[in-house]
């Protein structure tokens, strides 16, 4: 990955809190049979003194997990992001030395691949699952809510996959290498352009654009 330094996320915290925010990830894998992406929702399993690991599932029918056998994988969690028009810039008025861009932030983990084919490991991580991802609504939904036969059944057209971590690297381009003004006219940009709600991929990136320090303005 291109990471500029002035772009590179080190805080071990914001990084662990995009990828619970934002968890269905592209996992990247090459085999025998070429490189592979595929869409899993991942879970960051965190426990004290343990090696953080990526824990999720997928398809009996997908070949990815036949093949996992410790080989190097690689995850892309994407977060906010948002086009930026030029025309938000006042520089822009100075001099129009200026051209579009794209923020966005992003979460790449490497790991180990491995296969859990164990129907209560299964069992306890699509609980775990189900009760992160319901937890927000009015009635949330638990997998004991089907019947047991049915869930059991389900459990079975699946197979688990652990990730054991070895790294993680963050790039949050969020307008750093802009100077305040032209930082500031992103943030009211974004916040004119973006739906009514806040929780909007645009108010995101508006805050996070305010909130990130700002270096020294970089080419």
């Amino acid at each position: 990955m291109y990471l500029p330094a002035h772009f590179e996320q080190h805080d071990t915290a914001a990084l662990h809190a995009l990828m619970a925010a934002h968890p269905l990830a592209t996992l990247v894998v090459t085999g025998a049979h070429g490189t592979t992406a595929d869409l899993v929702p991942l879970h960051l399993h965190l426990a004290p003194g343990a090696q953080p690991e990526l824990r999720g599932h997928v398809a009996r029918a997908n070949p990815l997990w036949r093949h996992a056998d410790g080989q190097a994988v690689l995850a892309v969690f994407h977060g906010p992001q948002a086009y930026v028009t030029p025309s938000w810039y006042p520089s822009k008025a100075r001099h129009g030395k200026v051209v579009p861009t794209w923020n966005y932030t992003m979460v790449q983990a490497r790991g180990t691949l491995q296969a859990v084919d164990d129907a209560p490991w299964l069992r306890e991580l699509v609980g775990l699952l189900t009760d992160v991802h319901e937890a927000p609504r009015a009635a949330p939904w638990a997998v004991d809510d089907a019947p047991d036969d049915y869930v059991q059944q389900m459990l079975r057209a699946i197979v688990g996959i652990r990730i054991p971590l070895h790294s993680l690297a963050g790039k949050w381009k969020v307008s750093q290498n802009r100077d305040e003004a032209d930082r500031t006219g992103v943030v009211q940009g974004l916040a004119t352009e973006a739906p009514a709600t806040p929780s909007s991929a645009g108010w995101t990136m508006a805050e996070l654009v305010r909130d990130t320090g700002l270096p020294k303005e970089t080419p």
